[in-house]
């Protein structure tokens, strides 16, 4: 699912695909998200392509996912708003050149051919400088695939539509329709269950539970977690007298803790501890119960789980065959965390030419899968 982000996320990534294709086929294209009516003002270039969000409408096939049948389990899940987006392309420039009409084409041939916002896409959207209030979007985190659909608009329905920008001259135009999208809000809809008892049995109330909501790696939300990585851990009530993180079942003291924010390095933990892989990780107050048996008792947050990738440190190949075209061989690989024996380990060749290059993925049993790229 997606946060409030997306949305903008969706125009921005539709921005950026157009604008790579505009400006090769027509030098000095731009692609610009402004009002019709601003595009003849002079805060547009002289010739493009603008794309604006005209419409919102909920998608009825998607509306009610998180309706009775989820609710009726119990299950504490957050209510979604599914939406469609319509986008007006309208395409301007020299007549005499037909400008319009080739910049129209081009559109038309850009979304023809992919029809759809993949998550590569959406990622490096969020990443662009020129983005930089999209950095928190998790667009490319949902589940359904934002679909790219050109509308059928006759005449009548053109004109309507246009009407709604008022005193705008016509340009050429297109409708394009972006489904689906996937809003997540931020309560549950699960409604708690109600205090039957209140007995403390002597122990003093404790703070607020810690919630851990993303774990990454401090050089970057998108980098992977290594073994000398830092952690960022991000969530909240984090603040409390005594905090440890736990992380393959050692507790060990962050370097800073503040209400919403973690930071501790894997370095503090044993490296023998670690294993490649999913790891799992909690936040932890250490709180005094008031009593002396036992004079602490732990408030701990749900389990959040980070993936550590391991680095090859030395790779060996020996007793190399050949038999025609092809070529037998022992390849030994070392790396700096230990792997367990029910773990699942696959080594990766790419094959070194430019005619039909293939990947050779080779598990520990030596079943090999050739995958042509």
């Amino acid at each position: 699912m997606s946060n409030y982000l997306s949305i903008a996320t969706v125009t921005a990534s539709l921005q950026r695909l157009l604008q790579a294709s505009v400006q090769r086929d027509i030098d000095g294209a731009r692609v610009t998200t402004v009002r019709p009516g601003s595009v003849s003002s002079g805060g547009t270039p002289e010739s493009g392509v603008n794309l604006f969000l005209y419409q919102v409408s909920r998608n009825s096939a998607l509306n009610n996912a998180d309706a009775t049948p989820s609710r009726s389990k119990g299950s504490p899940i957050k209510r979604q708003a599914a939406i469609d987006l319509f986008y007006m392309m309208s395409c301007y420039g020299n007549e005499t050149e037909l400008e319009p009409q080739r910049l129209l084409g081009s559109v038309i041939r850009t979304f023809n051919d992919q029809p759809l916002l993949t998550e590569a896409m959406i990622r490096e959207t969020t990443l662009d400088s020129t983005f930089r209030f999209l950095a928190d979007s998790n667009l490319a985190d949902q589940i359904q695939q934002a679909l790219i659909i050109p509308i059928n608009m006759n005449l009548e329905d053109l004109s309507k539509t246009w009407s709604v920008f008022f005193q705008t001259p016509y340009l050429l135009s297109m409708v394009y329709k972006v489904m689906v999208v996937m809003i997540d809000g931020d309560e549950t809809m699960k409604r708690a269950l109600p205090v039957r008892d209140r007995n403390m049995g002597g122990i003093v109330p404790f703070p607020h539970q810690p919630i851990v909501e993303q774990v990454a790696s401090q050089a970057g939300r998108f980098d992977p977690i290594l073994l000398d990585s830092t952690l960022l851990i991000q969530g909240r009530q984090f603040e409390g007298a005594e905090v440890r993180v736990r992380i393959s079942g050692v507790d060990i003291m962050p370097t800073e803790v503040s209400a919403h924010q973690i930071i501790v390095p894997l370095a503090l933990v044993p490296p023998h501890l670690l294993r490649a892989g999913v790891q799992n990780l909690q936040v932890i107050h250490q709180v005094s119960t008031g009593i002396t048996d036992p004079p602490y008792r732990n408030v701990e947050s749900s389990v959040a789980p980070f993936v550590l990738r391991p680095t090859i440190k030395s790779m060996q190949v020996y007793s190399i065959e050949q038999n025609d075209d092809l070529r037998t061989a022992n390849v030994i690989v070392q790396v700096n965390l230990p792997v367990g024996v029910k773990q699942r380990v696959i080594l990766a060749l790419n094959e070194w030419t430019i005619d039909q290059p293939a990947v050779y993925l080779l598990s520990l049993s030596l079943v090999t899968r050739i995958l042509t790229k």
